[in-house]
């Protein structure tokens, strides 16, 4: 479930190689991964006389005027990035991708996911006379990378990400080249791809549908892509970890047209909705997703318990990114601005609502009221995933622990603050299942609390990785 109380869009990239019209597919590219973040986008382009940047706060069709679009044209390579903040406040200047000039030339980077050990990596950086211009953590890698003491470029970028603590999805653009990297961990995703004879890198497969680019494979966890004049290499400079995909993506982040993590984010919240229903099943007469993150999984649950699917709730897709409530006297808006019922599909009906996750549970709590006002005889809610009970420090941004209403209360008390008339949530077990892989694989720390990587100091929580300094 998305909306102020809920988990927050993460960050998407992309990127091409030797390819005419690199700055057009990558705004194409940048459009298929709006769901990712929608507070900033950006991109470079690269060309042999240098790198051109264009990047702002807003939409990628906000940002990418047709004035814009022509400044940037004409190279063969590029990158994009959009954004939405986990590691900086929420302004332009933190905005992706970020461009230097330093000793071993021009080079831009764009992140997708969040460094553990940012704020002391900073501090030591500041200690020997770094300046920063942002408050991102992908700013530590740059200046990590240009007082490297290698030679040449990759190699200054293996010595400048060994340091780093956490998820790491990158990109990285010189005139000559476009580099791929993804933590050893594989927290978060990164794909590649091919359209005739360019290279493309992005984090999820929609992207590449869009430019009618084929799938080749996933980057693997650990690898460094490098893509170049002369064809495709890869090194794995990193000691090997245990792999820890987010779960997360194939519950809510990603698209559902999606493969990531080489499984279709289709079929697993189908199987969600399916084993969600199995273990949660109540008489009642019709299935209603929450829009639009609920569907599937509603899909799948109707599937299993032989109850009609049917849409009693109609998203707004034209909010924008906040709605400006006018006056104090009618801040009662809420959840209505983005929802409203269909009466005819929930009047003096018993209805089971399926939607993701449950977070604060306020606006849950807003959306059974709604469909119970609407005329619902009972409203019983299910989640297809489990309780959430810990924040992300892996590039999402969530609440801190004390704001998740599972992380001190039980189901009961949960149900009883929701005002439904049942309470269902997807068993972890039953999660690990239904993306196909054993529960090692996966990072799923929200839920069970298990963190791979410790974050150094658990007060800084997420978006706030970085302590007010001097330099600031």
């Amino acid at each position: 479930m998305n909306g102020k109380d809920g988990f927050r869009e993460e960050c998407g990239v992309f990127g091409i190689f030797s390819h005419a019209d690199a700055a057009r597919l990558t705004y194409l590219g940048l459009y298929a991964l709006q769901h990712r973040g929608q507070e900033a986008a950006g991109m470079v382009t690269a060309a042999p006389n240098g790198l051109r940047i264009k990047k702002s706060r807003g939409y990628v069709a906000e940002v990418f005027s047709e004035e814009a679009m022509r400044k940037l044209e004409g190279a063969p390579a590029a990158i994009g990035h959009v954004r939405y903040s986990t590691a900086g406040e929420s302004s332009g200047v933190n905005a992706q991708p970020l461009l230097i000039d330093c000793k071993f030339g021009e080079i831009a980077v764009c992140h997708n996911g969040n460094l553990v050990n940012a704020n002391i990596l900073r501090r030591e950086l500041v200690s020997h006379g770094s300046i920063f211009r942002t408050d991102s953590d992908t700013e530590v890698i740059l200046h990590l990378f240009a007082r490297s003491d290698q030679k040449e470029v990759e190699d200054a970028l293996v010595d400048a990400m060994r340091p780093l603590e956490g998820a790491f999805t990158l990109l990285f653009i010189t005139r000559d080249a476009l580099y791929g990297v993804r933590d050893p961990r594989g927290f978060r995703p990164l794909v590649l791809g091919k359209l005739g004879d360019s290279y493309v890198l992005c984090s999820e497969t929609c992207a590449l549908d869009l430019i009618d680019a084929v799938y080749v494979r996933d980057v693997e966890p650990g690898e460094i892509v490098i893509i170049d004049k002369r064809g495709l290499r890869s090194l794995h400079p990193f000691a090997p970890e245990p792999h820890r995909q987010c779960v997360f993506e194939h519950v809510y982040f990603s698209r559902p047209d999606s493969i990531v993590f080489g499984r279709s984010v289709h079929l697993s919240r189908i199987e969600m909705g399916k084993r969600l229903a199995r273990e949660t099943a109540v008489d009642a007469d019709v299935v209603v997703p929450v829009p639009d993150s609920g569907a599937f999984a509603a899909v799948g649950y109707s599937m299993e318990s032989g109850l009609p699917l049917e849409f009693g709730l109609i998203r707004n897709h034209y909010v924008g990114r906040t709605f400006i409530e006018p006056l104090q006297s009618i801040r009662n808006f809420g959840v209505k601005v983005k929802l409203n019922p269909v009466r005819s599909v929930l009047q003096g009906r018993r209805v089971v609502l399926i939607d993701d996750s449950i977070v604060r549970g306020t606006t849950s709590q807003k959306i059974v009221r709604m469909v119970r006002a609407a005329g619902a005889r009972e409203v019983h809610l299910r989640v297809s995933s489990p309780p959430t009970t810990g924040p992300c420090y892996y590039g999402i941004d969530t609440p801190k622990r004390e704001d998740l209403i599972a992380a001190s209360h039980s189901i009961e008390e949960i149900r009883q603050f929701l005002e439904a008339d049942s309470l269902g949530y997807l068993s972890h077990p039953s999660l690990m299942a239904s993306v196909e892989n054993s529960a090692d694989q996966f990072c799923s720390a929200c839920f069970n609390g298990k963190y791979p990587v410790p974050l150094p100091d658990q007060s800084l929580g997420q978006g706030r990785l970085f302590e007010k300094t001097e330099d600031r």
